[in-house]
């Protein structure tokens, strides 16, 4: 199946991406639930949910560079025939930190490199409209063979990446109903990715498990643009199945109400006009 695109530095892309903090064990709610998620989630059952998610035509996926996730994704385009386009997030605390990340990102194959915000934002300075070393990073991500951009939790970073006129085809940033992580209020937030020079990669869309799909996903869609993306973490082929005829159908009404099969529950009884 298909999936509606857009395009990020010239490669066509999903409006909808595969998060991976789940898969990994970050569930940004306890440590309990973090230990579960990275017993839960073998080799196997990653490989269920992106080959799910690829059938679908969703062909994109944020994560750190991992060699044993950029395996799985190789397995899926083998069994699948989509390539799952990979946007790693290098880190460290220094430039050459930086570096080493880009360099295993494009040992692993992956075709975005956006560093992460730990790198990105403490580097923002919007007094001196710059990022630091920002220049040298971005320059080092091309000379690599990857697509670069800033995946960053700072609003003002778009803000000061734009107006410097870095070489910089796109950003991730946090955005959702509640505002979870946001730095900014919600209606700023949309101000600020509505205003971006490049497409927007929203993440948090569910505030990691505190928002319902068919609200979170149907404010965010409903407030971005048409060239933006959406990236959410995915529990299981059932949630991804679910995740992903939420967003086409938020997508195909321009951001309106989806309409998904209610959960029924003794509490309801009286609700039911029938």
């Amino acid at each position: 199946m298909s999936f509606p695109t857009t395009t990020i530095g010239g490669v066509e892309i999903s409006r909808l991406l595969i998060g991976s903090n789940t898969f990994h064990g970050f569930s940004h709610f306890s440590k309990a639930r973090d230990n579960w998620l990275r017993e839960h989630f073998t080799p196997e059952r990653i490989y269920e949910v992106a080959k799910y998610c690829a059938e679908q035509g969703v062909n994109g996926t944020i994560a750190m560079q991992r060699r044993d996730y950029a395996e799985i994704l190789r397995q899926v385009e083998k069994d699948t025939g989509v390539h799952i386009n990979y946007i790693a997030t290098p880190a460290g605390q220094t430039l050459a930190d930086l570096k080493r990340g880009v360099d295993e990102a494009a040992d692993l194959g992956c075709d975005f490199c956006w560093p992460h915000m730990s790198w990105t934002d403490v580097r923002v300075l919007p007094a001196e409209n710059r990022i630091n070393e920002a220049p040298e990073a971005l320059d080092y991500i091309r000379k690599r063979g990857m697509i670069p951009g800033w995946s960053t939790h700072r609003p003002e970073t778009v803000a000061v990446s734009d107006r410097a006129g870095y070489d910089c085809e796109g950003y991730v940033q946090m955005f959702n109903a509640i505002g979870f992580l946001c730095q900014i209020e919600t209606d700023w937030a949309r101000n600020v990715i509505r205003e971006a020079k490049k497409p927007v990669v929203s993440i948090k869309p569910l505030g990691a498990g505190r928002i319902m799909p068919p609200t979170g996903l149907g404010f965010v869609y409903s407030n971005v643009r048409p060239i933006d993306t959406v990236a959410i973490g995915m529990m299981s082929v059932q949630e991804a199945a679910e995740d992903i005829e939420i967003a086409r159908q938020c997508i195909e009404s321009a951001g309106g109400s989806p309409e998904v099969e209610l959960q029924h529950t003794r509490s309801k009884n009286t609700l039911k006009s029938d």
